[in-house]
């Protein structure tokens, strides 16, 4: 098997070693593991690419390149450059540091690298690592995803569904913030909401004078609705989400059609 994994934390990223291990694993002594990762982090860029300016891509090592891109960027130039058209049978993305679920998963750059490798026709997982107080002192952080990755990876290979329609399904995969061996199991669930959860800006000026805004966040340990990503995390679970890039409202569109006639 011919696996390329990106990741939107960085090429020197902790969690994208954990990943190279999951996807050596998986493909197994004769199959090939790629490796192009952007050069620097690129967490909350989501699907963007590189449309309007070039990026560099440089030669790390055997079979792994940095890209000056977002995840979806590195993707593509695997595909159509490093790979030369050699098509890869998976598209592995993470392990992110933190939680890609709930309303998070909008922003997030691992789910924008499996999103365009599904638009590409390539089956895509993305991982990611929900960090919290139970994870704090592990030595390793991703100590759930190392342990448990391989066999979600390998179970959703084998028992997955993996269509060919034109917006592909691909997999949202996040592990719970707790030890690995404390993990319950795993669960499909749908994407939740943390309602009370919103990203806003926090402006400082600098000793120049010039204001600059940060980007900041909301809690990430509130649940959302029961039985969905984030909540299932929280209870120490797995998630497992089906997910697709077409964002049409389909519950509305034939009330949204009569309204308009």
């Amino acid at each position: 098997m011919r696996i390329l994994i990106t990741n939107d934390d960085g090429i020197n990223a902790p969690g994208l070693e954990v990943l190279s291990a999951i996807a050596d694993e998986i493909a197994g002594p004769s199959g090939e593991v790629w490796t192009v990762a952007p050069a620097f982090e690129q967490s909350g860029v989501g699907h963007c690419i590189s449309y309007t300016h070039p990026m560099m891509i440089m030669k790390l090592g055997p079979r792994r390149f940095a890209a000056e891109g977002s995840p979806a960027d590195c993707v593509l130039a695997g595909i159509y450059d490093v790979l030369q058209g050699a098509r890869p049978d998976l598209v592995l993305s993470g392990v992110n540091r933190g939680n890609n679920a709930g309303e998070n998963t909008l922003y997030s750059g691992t789910i924008g690298g499996a999103m365009e490798a599904a638009l590409q026709g390539i089956p895509a997982i993305a991982l990611s690592q929900f960090m919290g107080p139970m994870t704090e002192d592990l030595d390793d952080h991703f100590e759930g995803a190392r342990a448990h990755g391989t066999a979600v990876v390998r179970k959703l290979l084998d028992q997955g569904l993996w269509d060919k329609a034109d917006y592909r399904v691909f997999y949202n995969v996040n592990f719970p913030p707790v030890p690995a061996a404390t993990v319950k199991g795993t669960r499909v669930a749908p994407q939740g909401f943390r309602s009370d959860t919103y990203f806003g800006v926090e402006p400082h000026i600098s000793p120049s004078g010039r204001k600059f805004l940060w980007i900041t966040g909301g809690p990430q340990h509130t649940a959302s609705a029961a039985g969905t990503d984030v909540a299932v995390n929280l209870d120490g679970y797995i998630s497992i989400t089906p997910m697709r890039a077409d964002l049409t409202a389909h519950d509305v569109l034939a009330d949204i059609t009569e309204r308009l006639g």
